[in-house]
């Protein structure tokens, strides 16, 4: 074991009790860069903006594609300049939450991406119907989303139903980080993971 891979299996002990998890279910799920065997995944980040989670995905070695409103061709662009700043390749595509086009049956994600998707109450039929056209397009997909937890749950919980969805895991966020970082955030912060009932 090098000398880095020792330091970050300490950091990972030693962290917070989700760390150890979400360190092993990257590993695990997207696999490397430079695995013998080609391994990969592939990855549909929504309603990407900046794209972070979308990046990640991409230098873990996931086959990336990420999407945002087809109507705001700067946040497209943008995420265009992020991908070539990072040396990471990744699929650009407008989505439209609720819309279906030519290139929307083209996706088959193994996971969905969505950081903080879940904020206008407005939009969360459109969101989930189009989660749920994604994860039925793949067998054994997952959406995984992390939200601050507002005044919308109930109106989740009756959505989530519509469309056939489950939530199979809820973390709360303080388990993932550590305590000091945790005292600075106000708001309660959950990671879930999503997928179609069956």
């Amino acid at each position: 074991m090098s000398s880095a891979e020792k330091k970050n299996d300490v950091a990972t002990q030693s962290g917070p009790k989700g760390a150890a998890e979400m360190k092993t279910t990257s590993e695990h799920r997207f696999g490397e860069n430079d695995d013998p065997d080609g391994f990969s995944v592939t990855v549909s980040e929504l309603g990407a903006g900046t794209a972070l989670p979308g990046i990640v995905a991409a230098k873990l070695g996931a086959d990336v594609t990420l999407t945002d409103n087809c109507n705001r061709p700067q946040v497209l662009e943008n995420m265009k300049r992020t991908c070539d700043l990072n040396g990471i390749d990744c699929k650009i595509m407008g989505l439209t939450w609720g819309e279906w086009d030519s290139m929307s049956f083209d996706l088959h994600p193994q996971i969905v991406l969505g950081a903080d998707v879940l904020y206008e109450s407005r939009d969360f039929d459109d969101l989930l119907a189009t989660v749920s056209f994604l994860l039925q397009n793949a067998p054994n997909a997952i959406f995984i989303t992390s939200y601050e937890r507002r005044s919308g749950h109930r109106l989740l919980e009756y959505l989530m139903m519509k469309w056939n969805l489950k939530c199979v895991k809820l973390l709360d966020a303080y388990e993932l980080i550590p305590s000091f970082k945790a005292s600075m955030i106000s708001a309660s912060i959950e990671v879930a993971e999503i997928m179609i009932k069956c």
